[in-house]
């Protein structure tokens, strides 16, 4: 197993390496100028945007401040924004809570919900249940994220005034009021993200459980004598598990960037949130830091779905 671990490893490292490489060659050969700004400021003299560019190490090529930046990440230093002037880790810091908050809950619910939905619907195929089921999860998936999220705004906001359709950030939680006011706030985008994940999850938890069922492993369990719920979940469903441990694991690294749609929609001030405001503005430190954090958290989930694919199926680690 460790062996099996230690191939994967020696495979993802080269694989940031060159991910940090494309991700700033695309940013620092992009027609993009972050002081564009000040360019068009004439209150700002030329000598004193020359002087700024000076400072931000703009004027050194490309291929020196990509090593410089490397070497500031080495050092745990993702660099300031050229906006805000802040450092990006605090920009991060600011923005990870609420994206946690909002679109990582709703991944966690949808997983809860998705993979008891498609095994049941795949065990009783054709079912009133599997009808709803599949109904569900065709409407999940294939309406759009924003088109839910005005939906809900429409009716429980403007029209049952249930919900409020703007999300607090500064909302602090002392008590049972401002607790109950954050979850008031977070019910509408939560459910907005987790009907797509439970739709998407479900559907594919329930094709592989159709496809596992008629195996002849199975008919041989149920000839054992094994109880069919134990024939379900230990045998069908662990081996349905192996492309849907794909799917969620490579899902998780959008919960950190953040359903960009739905923050944008509901005013959720997170990580998607931030990287499309940085595109807008060209703060090439911020956008870089960000789309790294995604490639690395794709890599790293990517790993452990390795993983347990041979916890799943031992066979896998000697491949």
């Amino acid at each position: 197993m460790s062996r099996y671990i230690l191939r994967r490893l020696l495979i993802a490292i080269p694989t940031v390496a060159v991910i940090s490489f494309v991700v700033f060659a695309i940013l620092a050969l992009a027609p993009t100028d972050p002081l564009s700004s000040f360019g068009a400021d004439p209150r700002v003299p030329p000598e004193v945007r020359a002087t700024i560019r000076t400072a931000l190490g703009l004027d050194d090529p490309w291929p020196i401040r990509y090593v410089k930046w490397v070497t500031s990440l080495a050092q745990g230093n993702f660099g300031f924004s050229f906006m805000s002037h802040s450092p990006v880790i605090d920009l991060l810091k600011q923005r990870v809570p609420n994206t946690l908050a909002v679109v990582g809950v709703a991944y966690i619910i949808g997983v809860l919900l998705a993979v008891p939905i498609g095994m049941i619907s795949a065990v009783k195929r054709y079912s009133l249940f599997d009808h709803a089921a599949t109904t569900f999860a065709f409407v999940g998936f294939s309406v759009p994220t924003f088109f839910t999220g005005i939906l809900l705004i429409i009716v429980f906001s403007i029209n049952l005034r249930w919900f409020p359709f703007i999300y607090d950030s500064t909302l602090q939680i002392h008590d049972i009021g401002s607790f109950l006011d954050q979850v008031k706030q977070s019910i509408m985008p939560i459910t907005v993200l987790a009907l797509f994940d439970t739709a998407t999850i479900a559907r594919y938890t329930r094709a592989e459980m159709l496809e596992h069922l008629p195996l002849d492993y199975v008919r041989t369990a149920r000839s054992k004598g094994l109880k069919e719920q134990v024939v379900v979940l230990r045998h069908v469903l662990r081996n349905s598990l192996i492309p849907v441990v794909t799917l969620v694991a490579l899902g998780v690294p959008t919960v950190f960037g953040g359903a960009i749609v739905t923050e944008q929609i509901f005013r959720v001030p997170g990580i998607g949130e931030l990287l499309v405001r940085s595109i807008g503005d060209g703060d090439t430190p911020v956008v870089a830091a960000i789309l790294l954090i995604f490639a690395v958290l794709v890599v790293l989930f990517n790993l452990f779905a390795d993983v347990l694919y041979a916890v799943l199926d031992p066979r896998i680690r000697y491949s």
